[in-house]
């Protein structure tokens, strides 16, 4: 068996929504005759077991990085003006049982793994990945990424530390992040606000304490919002100067997409249920997921599709090993013809 049909069958096994190796042996030997073109076929599933136990997870994780790197050249833009790239990053536990996955535990009797994202927002694409122990650090992940100059990253203030804020500065990359309540700042410029924007202050600040001066924190700005809905108060904090006050609020506002991505990711694909206990079978489940939603995401944007991920995945489903053609069911622009047995009754007729 190898490490190709391991792919083929797991990929398989998240579109058709199966959840046991017994569910998954099952559905290949009942389609082996429309798996051959590819590759694959029926499978033990002992042997698929043991894949996933022993062979290294590391080839889909370079899997996905090879495919993250191809599938934002087919998305669109991201939905701001200027024209630099922009990402989220952030972070979601993957709870685990602690009496099946013992390697996993963490605190209070919890057991779970961390799954790091960095979403690309031209096409809401995850272009960075990591999975890791639920305390590691999110802002060592952020650090973690080349970020190209001009670029704007946004995080949630669990990200923030003073050494990454310093860091992104020096690449010449720009954040939009919220400011940590006990953070003491010494103001060194105030600047007029657009009436009706919900921008109550716009500020050029210095944060003050050792940990700052130590990693050489420059001046950075400091923007208050409120909402007009909820009346609640946002205080944002970024190194970019030149873009309107109101748009660092809307760009952090934007974030709230990687939220919507880990919510569709666990409600979607087998990312919380796995047919593995080691380690690197639950890996290597959630990197083969990770793939199958850059595929999907691929084949939306490089044919143009109008419909969501959630339409695609459930025609995929529903029609994941019928022979027809793939564009025309997507599209539905096109009706597939009659089988020949049918098209002879209507000659006879």
């Amino acid at each position: 068996m190898s490490r190709w049909k391991q792919f083929v069958a797991l990929a398989a096994a998240q579109l058709a929504g199966r959840q046991s190796l017994r569910d998954i042996e099952a559905m290949l030997k009942t389609q082996g005759a429309r798996l051959y073109h590819l590759g694959g076929g029926p499978v033990p599933r002992a042997s698929l077991g043991r894949l996933n136990a022993e062979q290294p997870y590391a080839l889909f994780e370079a899997l996905f990085h090879k495919l993250a790197a191809a599938a934002p050249r087919a998305g669109p833009g991201h939905r701001f003006r200027f024209k630099g790239k922009l990402w989220s990053f952030d972070a979601s536990l993957i709870e685990l049982s602690l009496s099946w996955f013992p390697w996993a535990h963490f605190a209070n009797r919890k057991a779970a793994v961390k799954l790091h994202i960095g979403l690309d927002h031209g096409g809401y694409l995850p272009v960075f990945a990591a999975v890791a122990a639920p305390h590691a650090s999110d802002a060592e992940f952020v650090r973690r990424q080349m970020l190209p100059p001009g670029s704007i990253a946004v995080f949630d203030k669990g990200c923030v530390s003073f050494a990454l804020l310093a860091e992104l500065t020096q690449r010449g990359a720009f954040f939009v992040t919220r400011m940590k309540e006990h953070n003491r700042v010494r103001v060194r410029a105030a600047h007029p606000v657009r009436p009706g924007s919900g921008v109550a202050a716009d500020e050029t600040v210095q944060i003050l304490g050792q940990a700052a001066r130590r990693e050489g924190l420059p001046p950075l700005r400091r923007v208050t919002y409120v909402d007009a809905e909820t009346g609640r108060r946002y205080v944002f904090l970024t190194n970019h100067f030149r873009l309107a006050a109101r748009t660092i609020a809307d760009l952090y506002q934007e974030r709230w997409q990687i939220e919507l991505f880990f919510k569709w990711l666990k409600q979607n694909l087998r990312i919380t249920s796995f047919v593995g206990a080691t380690t690197n079978a639950v890996l290597t489940q959630i990197w083969i997921a990770l793939c199958v939603y850059l595929l999907l995401a691929y084949l939306k944007f490089a044919n143009q599709l109008q419909s969501s991920m959630q339409q695609l995945l459930r025609l995929l489903h529903l029609n994941l090993f019928q022979r027809r053609d793939l564009l025309a069911l997507l599209r539905a622009d096109s009706v597939d013809p009659p089988p020949k047995w049918q098209q002879n009754q209507l000659v006879l007729v």
